[in-house]
């Protein structure tokens, strides 16, 4: 069977073919690009997930270091407290013992219009004994300058501080 083609119908045939064949190499070209564009999205996508994971170890890493670090500064605040709180009794215990090494080397003698009324351990102490019984709460001097040229009879209130004789 032999077919008869006009012409013009074979030059039509073969625009079409010329113009499918341009298209095929567009689609082929189209299809290299997008497979191209695939490969590298699927490269991005392995990449993207390992520095996830990265991440994901990193986090831990650092979630372990801090809650590490955490441990030690409660440790350290506990150990701060327990220091401030001994200093603080240290220096109780030393204000005590100062306060006892200084009451063996002297008592304060209490006079009444030079009658010796009372013996203290401190000064305030024979302050506070003399205004309970009535003295003036200003007005206390030391013993050199309130008793010149005074008899002790005449004062009516008075502390001598009497050194401890053999306590050292």
């Amino acid at each position: 069977m032999i077919a008869v083609v006009r012409t013009r119908t074979l030059h039509a045939l073969r625009a079409s073919l010329s113009g499918a064949e341009t298209a095929a190499a567009a689609a082929q070209a189209t299809a290299e690009q997008r497979q191209l564009a695939g490969d590298l999205a699927a490269d991005s996508a392995i990449r993207a997930e390992n520095t996830v994971e990265e991440l994901r170890a990193e986090l831990g890493r650092a979630t372990a270091a801090a809650a590490r670090l955490e441990g030690e500064l409660d440790t350290l605040q506990a150990q701060s407290l327990l220091d401030t709180e001994d200093r603080q009794a240290l220096r109780m215990l030393l204000r005590t013992a100062r306060k006892q090494s200084s009451r063996g080397d002297r008592v304060y003698v209490l006079f009444r219009f030079g009658e010796l009324h009372s013996v203290h351990a401190t000064r305030d102490a024979a302050e506070i004994a003399a205004e309970a019984k009535g003295a003036a709460r200003d007005g206390w001097t030391s013993p050199t300058t309130c008793c010149d040229g005074a008899l002790a009879s005449e004062i009516p209130w008075r502390i001598r501080p009497l050194p401890l004789d053999g306590t050292r």
